[in-house]
């Protein structure tokens, strides 16, 4: 009798002890006639047989894939992008610092001593007195030259007096001469008519004759010599009128120099850098204070000198700022080269509230926007190979590839030959890779 068939049958003559209850309310008989138990013995072989192949063909597999690889990395350790195509925006990165485009010295006009009117940091507005200069030396030297300038104008006037005397002298012997020509040619007139009639001698009338030649000759010749005088006079006049103009220069500059002992801003903005202390004593043309156009701040960045070339005047950039971006443009290239870098500027068309000078910002300048560029995103495998390759990723393994690349921004890399729309590539550092042709990607 099979053991599944095995039932419990009921002894009528079995008793039971007494005081003990029988268990024979409790088994029932099972009905095992339709069940196959060979049948279901095959089943779970062939399932065995079947896992197992599965599992030697997975194994096979596998140890085909680490056969045929170089190495095998962690895929957690990777970033894997997917080449596309799109819009391209060529562009550099850097950090800047901001730098006040307008930010004038003032220095000292005079050798004094220097009474500052503000402190750093306080703001101003163009025209107010930030410092002033006490220089005894100056005041002097003004007021000497003002009484020459005074000395010099009364002289002139005391000379024009005299010239006008003088000319006056010239003319009064001017009209006298004319004078004596009139009475010498009524004496000649006179002396004709005697000589006509014979009642004066040849000589007399020859004499009157003389008279009147040489009354003519006095009139021109004391015409002639006023004319001179005159001319003579004006000069220097003009040259008494010229060093008092020349005083008039001296002075007007000492004044203008008297009046910048009081030093004040020539732009709306803060007091920066105080060069001097209170009450400290200073040589002329030394430096006092400096002023902030807080209205003309500028980014000054630096970038490797790979970029100065594509870096152009009045090229868009964004300035980041707290969590902001504020749009600008390129204004100023440095021609020099310093430490494999090049400087240039950036002027902001709106100036974020709160900033200051010297504060810390990050650039990034718009070089280049095209449509239709096939590329990936930026990553630190093209560092790792130069942008001359890149290990594509199909299925488990990434396949060392050779590919070219274009221009190069801070978020992507423009794909010129090797890659095509779709590919997914390893964009993280692929150092590990060891340059391996093939390398198998573990979870």
């Amino acid at each position: 009798m099979p053991l599944a068939s095995i039932t419990r049958i009921a002894n009528p003559d079995r008793t039971t002890a007494p005081g003990m209850r029988s268990t024979d309310g409790q088994d029932r008989i099972l009905d095992t006639s339709g069940h196959d138990w060979r049948r279901d013995k095959r089943v779970l072989i062939t399932a065995a047989v079947l896992l197992l192949l599965l599992g030697a063909m997975f194994l096979n597999w596998l140890l085909g894939a680490w056969a045929s690889s170089d190495s095998t990395v962690s895929r957690e350790r990777l970033r894997i992008a997917t080449v596309s195509r799109g819009e391209f925006l060529s562009d550099v990165a850097a950090q800047g610092t901001v730098v006040a485009a307008v930010s004038p010295t003032l220095y000292a006009p005079a050798a004094g001593t220097v009474t500052l009117a503000r402190n750093a940091g306080d703001p101003v507005k163009k025209g107010d007195l930030v410092a002033t200069v006490v220089s005894p030396a100056l005041r002097s030297e003004f007021e000497q030259e003002r009484a020459t300038l005074d000395s010099l104008v009364v002289d002139l006037r005391r000379q024009e007096i005299d010239v006008r005397r003088k000319i006056l002298q010239s003319q009064q012997t001017s009209d006298m001469a004319g004078v004596a020509i009139r009475a010498a040619e009524r004496e000649f007139e006179r002396a004709e008519q005697a000589w006509g009639q014979k009642v004066i001698s040849a000589r007399d009338y020859q004499r009157a004759r003389d008279e009147l030649d040489e009354a003519k000759l006095t009139h021109h010749h004391a015409i002639e010599t006023a004319g001179l005088e005159k001319e003579g006079l004006e000069f220097e006049l003009q040259t008494r009128r010229l060093q008092r103009d020349r005083q008039k220069l001296l002075v007007a500059d000492l004044e203008r120099r008297v009046g910048e002992l009081e030093v004040k801003s020539p732009v709306d903005g803060v007091v920066g850098t105080l060069a001097v202390t209170q009450k400290a004593a200073v040589q002329q043309d030394a430096a006092i204070v400096t002023v902030v156009d807080l209205s003309a701040l500028e980014v000054e960045f630096r970038v490797a000198e790979s970029y100065a070339g594509a870096i152009g005047l009045g090229m868009p950039a964004e300035v980041s700022l707290g969590g902001k971006t504020y749009a600008g443009e390129v204004t100023a290239m440095s021609p020099e080269v310093r430490q494999g870098e090049v400087t240039g500027r950036v002027r902001l068309k709106e100036l974020p509230p709160g900033l200051r000078q010297n504060q810390r910002v990050s650039v990034r300048i718009l070089m280049d926007e095209r449509d239709d560029v096939l590329k990936v995103e930026r990553g630190a495998f093209y560092e790792a190979e130069g942008g001359a390759y890149a290990y594509v990723v199909r299925d488990d393994v990434a396949e060392r590839r050779p590919i070219r690349t274009g221009a190069v921004s801070v978020r992507e890399i423009e794909i010129t030959d090797g890659l095509a729309e779709g590919d997914q590539i390893v964009i993280s550092d692929t150092d590990d890779f060891k340059n391996a042709e093939r390398v198998l990607l573990a979870d």
